[in-house]
């Protein structure tokens, strides 16, 4: 399995498709299993970059502070080690503070972001209710597991897509994170707030969420999106936080329409 030494630690990553990068940043607690409904659908036009950050997955889980900035620094050195000079971001939940981290901070390395059940954090950030915080913060073991999936799914698709829950949560099991390691990952956006810097972020960015995410409310993203010099909002009624794999089909197709919207103009000038 292929790991790289970036930033201290050792990363896992994956590699699929051909094209353009596109680099897939998980959430707390998850790692490359995450995009088992992208990576089909995204991987026949783009070479799709999926890692496990640091305190997830295969990856090294130090015992110290986690930052978003130390996270992002991470994903930029791991594309600088695989020798990717830019590329599209698309970051879900901690994965979107990341991916606007890096943005901020190696603007150039960023084509476009695609920022996915995610807010801006600080004191305006729209934040859960009581009982999803407690969960976050105390839940663990099999007594939680089930709640967990309640707050990424509608009850519907819990109902009907057993084989698909499975599947997400497999890999979960055979890599259980260790608590602290989840703390260090939940500690991490604590002090996280880009509100003030969002007019830095000039690339081109679609904005998704749920629109009855308890986890990360949708007016976050509505607001993110307000604040985002070129955003566009796409918000998908009756899901919940991990709505692109319970609504797969029009995600990918949303997530594929707006990057090629991106190079078309390029491609119209060239046949001028």
């Amino acid at each position: 399995m292929p790991k790289i030494s970036v930033n201290g630690v050792q990363l896992y990553y994956e590699t699929h498709g051909r094209g353009e990068p596109l680099v897939l940043i998980a959430g707390i607690g998850y790692g490359t299993w995450l995009w088992f409904k992208q990576i089909p659908a995204l991987a026949s036009h783009y070479q799709l970059i999926a890692f496990d950050n640091r305190g997830a997955g295969q990856s090294d889980k130090p015992d110290q502070e986690y930052t978003v900035g130390v996270l992002a620094q991470d994903a930029y050195e791991l594309l600088r080690a695989l020798g990717v000079s830019s590329a599209h971001i698309f970051g879900v939940s901690l994965g979107g503070f990341i991916a606007q981290q890096l943005a901020l901070d190696h603007p150039e390395s960023v084509n476009s972001l695609v920022l996915c059940s995610t807010s801006f954090g600080g004191s305006h950030m729209v934040l859960p209710k009581g009982e999803v915080l407690q969960f976050m913060a105390f839940g663990a073991g099999k007594e939680t597991f089930q709640y967990g999936l309640e707050l990424a799914f509608s009850r519907e698709y819990l109902q009907q897509n057993s084989h698909e829950i499975a599947q997400l949560t497999r890999p979960m099991r055979r890599n259980p994170q260790p608590r602290y390691a989840y703390l260090r990952q939940l500690m991490a956006p604590l002090n996280f707030c880009s509100e003030e810097r969002l007019s830095e972020i000039r690339c081109p960015t679609l904005v998704l969420a749920g629109e009855d995410d308890p986890v990360v409310p949708a007016e976050n993203s509505q607001r993110l999106a307000a604040k985002l010099p070129q955003a566009q909002l796409k918000i998908f009624p009756g899901t919940r936080h991990l709505f692109f794999i319970e609504r797969a089909d029009e995600a990918n197709r949303a997530i594929l329409e707006f990057l090629a919207s991106l190079s078309r103009p390029q491609r119209e000038r060239g046949r001028g």
